[in-house]
């Protein structure tokens, strides 16, 4: 079953202008193949990087116990409780061959000014961008953009690699939509060669964005692993949307684009064939109105059925 705002979008979802969101549940190819061409705006989607090994991340609650495992300030001793953990598998024997049917349905449903962000690591993103200039025609290949941050393990045997790449692919080269002026600006690394008046204002990014993962204990972590942060994520729906457009991401995981699409008054789709990822939603986006599950009510922690009203 697909929603009306997946399917119908333009028809489906202005009819029912209270829809802001839909999440599936479900293997993202079939949903893709249902959705209507030209039913979507922009496209941030963050798949497995195919590390070859399984993604993990275990929550912990800490309670002061005097015989507790570990210390904490002023000597304290604290017991810590596994409260969850989520996990999922990142190994594909042809990982390509995965994720060529699935970019050729991302093409076939954006909008004539449409956008493509995909965003992968060193491991995988020379051959995607191939396939994507297969796809789209080297001609709408717009930018790589870097992530860059600092944190984590460095090893001794190499440059320790402390970025991921977003390939940023245009739906047609000459009406893709891309507006600066709506992107936050950032401040000078060195205000003080640029006057006041700069500094005061800040300066737009460019294609490489130092921005820091999502703190472990922050209070944006959903405990989800490999959850992108709300600042990258943030800065490519102002830069490649308008208010009212509709955002997919079909490896949604945590929900992050649904979580900025809904902040910035935009509506979103959000595939996953994880029950742990749609649960994190789930708990992500209980305060939002007019978001609904397809496929799986982790509200509810039930399967259901449901004739779409958003997308066709």
């Amino acid at each position: 079953m697909t929603s009306d705002l997946a399917t119908t979008h333009v028809g489906g979802m202005r009819s029912n202008d209270r829809e802001r969101g839909v999440v599936y549940y479900g293997d993202n190819l079939p949903i893709l193949r249902d959705m209507a061409s030209a039913s979507i705006d922009l496209i941030y989607t963050d798949p497995p990087f195919n590390t070859g090994k399984k993604q993990a991340r275990t929550q912990l609650r800490t309670v002061r116990d005097p015989n507790g495992d570990r210390t904490g300030f002023k000597g304290q001793r604290y017991r810590s409780t596994k409260v969850a953990e989520r996990a999922f598998d990142d190994d594909f024997d042809d990982y390509l061959a995965f994720l060529e049917p699935r970019l050729e349905e991302a093409h076939r449903v954006l909008t004539i000014s449409g956008s493509l962000y995909l965003h992968l690591d060193y491991r995988e993103v020379h051959y995607a961008k191939v396939l994507l200039d297969s796809i789209f025609g080297r001609d709408c290949f717009l930018n790589e953009v870097i992530w860059a941050y600092d944190y984590g393990a460095r090893t001794k045997k190499k440059w320790p690699a402390k970025h991921d790449n977003i390939l940023v692919y245009v739906r047609d080269s000459e009406q893709y939509f891309f507006n600066v002026e709506e992107v936050e600006r950032i401040p000078y690394m060195a205000p003080g060669l640029v006057g006041p008046e700069k500094a005061a204002r800040g300066k737009l990014p460019t294609d490489t964005w130092w921005h820091t993962i999502v703190p472990t204990n922050g209070k944006e972590r959903t405990g989800y692993p490999t959850q992108k942060p709300l600042g990258i994520v943030r800065r490519i729906v102002q830069a490649s949307s308008r208010p009212g457009d509709t955002v997919l991401d079909f490896f949604a995981g945590s929900g992050t684009l649904g979580e900025a699409a809904y902040e910035l008054g935009r509506r979103f789709v959000l595939i996953d064939d994880n029950e742990e990822a749609v649960e994190v939603m789930a708990g992500r986006f209980a305060e939002m109105e007019a978001v609904s599950f397809v496929g799986l009510d982790a509200r509810q922690n039930q399967f259901v059925e449901r004739q779409g009203e958003l997308l066709s």
